[in-house]
């Protein structure tokens, strides 16, 4: 059973992406996740937009306004777990749709049963699949709300973010092409 099932057996949004690299599953996966928002200017750009409305409100002194970190990007993704050198996962739990993001840290252990109404939930796969010489990575990327509400909430903003999310799992497919590819490519970021 792939990892994306077994932490969100049932979804309401999806969407995937995916390029041909040639290097290993395992050098891909090892690339995925070492990944990080500041390997992205435009991913930068979005998040710093998104958090927008959040820093109106707190300057405004509303009192339940949260700030949302502006760096807010994969590290505040739970890994979920690696399946050898075929797929590799990450969650993330909240109220997307809220100015300051909304999220709920959620152990992974405690992933797949984390329950509490009117959130939703994400998993992020990276998935390798050798083709010939190649490799298929394909990034899929998967929410399911909690409730009827959480579902009213989150639609209007999945079609917002939609466009810029996907673009930006593409550059980060781009990005693991270019190291993974790249001859003297380090497979950890330097300190």
């Amino acid at each position: 059973m792939s990892l994306l099932h077994t932490f969100l057996p049932e979804h309401q949004f999806c969407e995937q992406h995916h390029i041909r690299v040639n290097a290993s599953p395992a050098r891909l996966l090892d690339m995925a996740s070492q990944l990080h928002v500041t390997d992205f200017p435009v991913a930068r750009l979005f998040l710093h937009l998104r958090a927008i409305p959040a820093r109106i409100a707190a300057a405004l002194g509303k009192p339940s306004a949260r700030r949302i970190d502006a760096g807010f990007g994969l590290h505040d993704f739970t890994v979920l777990g690696r399946n050898g050198d075929h797929e590799f996962a990450l969650g993330l739990v909240g109220r997307f749709w809220e100015s300051a993001g909304g999220l709920i840290h959620v152990e992974a252990s405690a992933f797949r049963t984390f329950s509490e109404p009117d959130i939703a939930k994400l998993v992020m796969t990276f998935v390798a699949r050798p083709e010939g010489a190649d490799t298929l990575l394909t990034t899929r990327t998967c929410v399911h709300c909690s409730s009827t509400t959480a579902l009213r909430r989150f639609t209007p903003y999945w079609i917002l973010i939609r466009m810029p999310s996907g673009l930006i799992r593409r550059m980060m497919l781009q990005r693991i092409k270019q190291l993974a590819e790249a001859d003297d490519a380090p497979l950890a970021r330097p300190e």
